[in-house]
């Protein structure tokens, strides 16, 4: 803390921890093995925002999405993008009823709580900034009017690191939309057997089931808790610690392209929620660190000579965040 600055009363994090450990170990029930994949989209979840997941189809991307939102009841929907995809098909559109001579809105799927958008990189640019307007101002024009989304609204998009034929690059200008870029792997080999028991142990098929997730929390409380996350407190240390973090990423050796404003918007951010998973009701230097490779690698544009070594944004990162210095209390 800065001496002499003026220290607002920042909010109690027992009753909000309790949901948030609840929410944990409710989701954790039937997607197993990535712990830190959970923790993550918690987190994401928290800060309000909006996550890509890389990673191999069947690792439990869609269990995730549908857990999270049986903890409060909330809704999901999922789209799978493909080539043809269009972007009323995710908006939705107007349609002529001609027994009352008018138009009505028919609601697209991106009218929920969570949205699974799937292999998002499978769709074309047009299609892509559809989710634009509404991952950046949570709302979705139709014929000219405007409607509001329900909050809390969040998108995780999903796309394959192995199959690049017939995908289409997400656009800068949409990558910087998402809070996090997590990379889900394989599960360890003692977690990969309790999934095949799980999923096999008296079912027919393989249907995704979320019964042992119980539903405890409202709407309103899940809003509450993202409310909660937004006052945790930070100090303007951090927040200078976090902006000189993305601002090594323009001039770092190694990287042609850096992080924008709004990498050290989302280090705050996602440092903040994963404070209140920790259980404090204040931000500190290793909280930044923790979130900043999610928080970064999507801004991050790797030099083609190193790309070409084999040099991953995260091994580029691991250095950055060793040697920029940390505020010391």
């Amino acid at each position: 803390m800065i001496p002499g600055e003026r220290v607002t009363q920042a909010p109690s994090v027992d009753p909000v921890l309790a949901a948030v450990k609840r929410i944990r170990e409710e989701v954790q029930k039937v997607v197993l093995g990535q712990d830190d994949v959970v923790e993550l989209v918690l987190a994401a979840f928290l800060a309000s925002g909006h996550v890509l997941i890389e990673g191999v189809p069947g690792l439990g991307k869609t269990m995730l999405v549908l857990a999270l939102a049986e903890t409060f009841g909330g809704t999901s929907a999922r789209v799978q993008f493909t080539p043809d995809l269009m972007p009323a098909d995710v908006t939705g559109h107007a349609i002529f009823d001609p027994d009352t001579a008018r138009f009505h809105i028919r609601k697209g799927p991106i009218f929920t709580h969570f949205l699974l958008a799937d292999e998002i990189n499978r769709a074309p640019a047009k299609t892509q900034s559809a989710l634009l307007e509404v991952m950046q101002e949570r709302q979705v024009t139709i014929e000219g009017d405007t409607h509001a989304l329900e909050a809390p609204f969040m998108v995780l998009a999903t796309q394959n690191p192995i199959e690049q034929d017939g995908t289409y690059p997400l656009p800068e200008a949409q990558l910087d939309r998402f809070l996090f870029k997590i990379e889900i792997d394989y599960p360890g080999e003692g977690d990969e057997v309790a999934i095949v028991e799980m999923v096999t142990k008296a079912r027919t098929g393989d249907q995704l089931r979320v019964d042992p997730v119980t539903t405890f929390l409202t709407v309103d409380k899940a809003r509450a808790l993202q409310q909660a996350c937004a006052r945790v407190r930070v100090d303007r240390q951090l927040v200078d610690y976090a902006v000189r973090l993305a601002r090594a990423t323009r001039r770092w050796p190694g990287l042609v392209a850096g992080a924008g404003p709004r990498g050290g918007i989302s280090l705050v951010r996602g440092a903040r929620a994963l404070a209140m998973l920790s259980g404090r009701d204040y931000v500190t230097p290793d909280d930044v660190q923790a979130v900043a490779p999610a928080a970064l690698r999507h801004r991050v544009v790797v030099a083609p000579e190193l790309a070409l070594d084999g040099m991953r944004a995260d091994d580029v990162l691991d250095d950055l965040i060793t040697k920029v210095e940390a505020p010391r209390s």
